[in-house]
């Protein structure tokens, strides 16, 4: 029987559900996910739970907060002038709190998403952590093949 090793190839239904109990990805309705431990596909917890599962398996575990994606970091909360978001996007684009906005990376290769958690007179306050940073997340995984 295959187990669950660093760098395995993997196919497997999975469910992430956040703090609420709702899922946040469910795959056990459609096709099953394909991906490869160590290419960050998913969270370096979730991978260290995997390690050492059998092939066929199914099981759920608790992440603690900040287990799955970090906690929460002050210093990804940033205030950015509004001038700026019209210079280098669409003049006219109306901002509200809850919008996600993406960024380019310095590169030009990626990109990067901030939520809008207040607007100001004439700057945006983004928060760039990841939405379930410093929350509990539950984790459903049923492991169909393992290389």
């Amino acid at each position: 029987m295959n187990l669950v090793q660093p760098g395995s190839f993997l196919t497997l239904h999975y469910r992430l559900s956040g703090p609420d109990g709702g899922e946040l990805i469910n795959t056990f309705d459609d096709k099953p996910a394909t991906l490869s431990l160590g290419t960050g596909e998913l969270a370096p917890a979730i991978e260290a739970r995997l390690l050492g599962l059998a092939e066929g398996s199914h099981t759920r575990f608790e992440l603690a907060p900040g287990e799955a994606f970090g906690e929460r970091n002050a210093e990804l909360l940033q205030r950015v002038k509004l001038a700026l978001l019209r210079r280098l996007g669409d003049p006219d684009e109306e901002y509200k709190v809850g919008d996600v906005v993406q960024f380019p990376t310095p590169d030009g290769q990626g990109a990067y998403a901030g939520l809008i958690r207040e607007v100001g007179e004439d700057w945006l306050l983004f928060d760039f952590n990841h939405p379930l940073a410093g929350q509990p997340v539950s984790f459903e995984v049923q492991l169909i093949g393992v290389l």
